[in-house]
């Protein structure tokens, strides 16, 4: 049994930030988590599902043009959490982000998002 479970979104100002964590549950994860890697997605009403961030089992750093220098994804394997901070917000963020842990060719798994809202 594997649970993802997003937090952290909600109404923000343009220019203001936030960060979104996903907690990852399962007795897959319990043995080692850092054999997985980890993503946030975000979907905009109208539009298709996109990359924002990505962290690898092996620690390299991915992350969408539209967001490089604003966001910031990181892990906590002891917590099996994988966070997003999200600064420097514009309206163009608003979307639902989506968590995802997996392993390449293998298996994986997401979350059903948290809603973010940029707006004054």
């Amino acid at each position: 049994q594997v649970q993802l479970v997003e937090s952290g979104g909600g109404l923000v100002q343009p220019g203001g930030s936030l960060r979104l964590s996903c907690a990852a549950s399962g007795s897959i994860f319990r043995s080692d988590f850092s054999i997985w890697s980890m993503g946030w997605y975000r979907q905009a009403p109208g539009k298709q599902r996109e990359l924002v961030a990505t962290v690898t089992d092996r620690g390299s750093l991915n992350y969408a043009d539209s967001v490089k220098g604003r966001f910031t994804i990181s892990r906590d394997n002891a917590k099996t959490t994988v966070y997003l901070q999200m600064n420097s917000l514009k309206p163009e963020d608003s979307a639902v982000y989506y968590c995802n842990v997996f392993r390449l060719g293998t298996a994986d798994y997401w979350g059903q998002g948290t809603q973010v809202t940029v707006s004054s």
